[in-house]
């Protein structure tokens, strides 16, 4: 590797550890899961079981881009997203919907809301789940 691809590397590197990624999942094991292979690959993690912790969660940490489970307790995945859309320092978060459902009308509300990308939990692997992230996170709107 020569000095240019060394600070390349290094440059790269220093941008995913400077993003956060806030995960947004009611079931324990799917979070850690998915916390744990975020991590790994660099970057920092958060986590919140429930809209509202997220929501106190984004108060001490913006994060640079959400990954949201639309099913969750008290308030859904949905009605988070025009809480946080009510805020002009959240507004603009770029937001994953990783969830189980997955129908038409569900897809043509998230994109109403301004989601960048909607996963089908069963159709992803945590490792493309994290690739999704690398990819929005290098698109221009960040």
């Amino acid at each position: 590797m020569d000095k240019d691809q060394a600070q390349n590397n290094t440059t790269l590197s220093q941008a995913v550890h400077m993003k956060t990624i806030l995960v947004i999942e009611d079931d324990k094991f799917m979070r850690d899961l998915l916390i744990n292979k975020i991590k790994k690959e660099g970057f920092r993690a958060d986590g919140a079981a429930s809209a509202e912790e997220a929501l106190e969660e984004m108060e001490k940490n913006a994060p640079n881009l959400i990954l949201l489970d639309l099913i969750l307790p008290r308030m859904d995945g949905f009605e988070f997203i025009q809480h946080m859309k009510k805020n002009p320092q959240f507004a603009n978060i770029p937001i994953l919907i990783l969830s189980n459902l997955g129908d038409k009308k569900d897809i043509e509300k998230a994109e109403q809301f301004g989601v960048k990308e909607f996963l089908i939990k069963a159709n992803f692997t945590p490792s493309e789940i994290v690739q999704k992230i690398h990819d929005l996170l290098n698109k221009k709107y960040l």
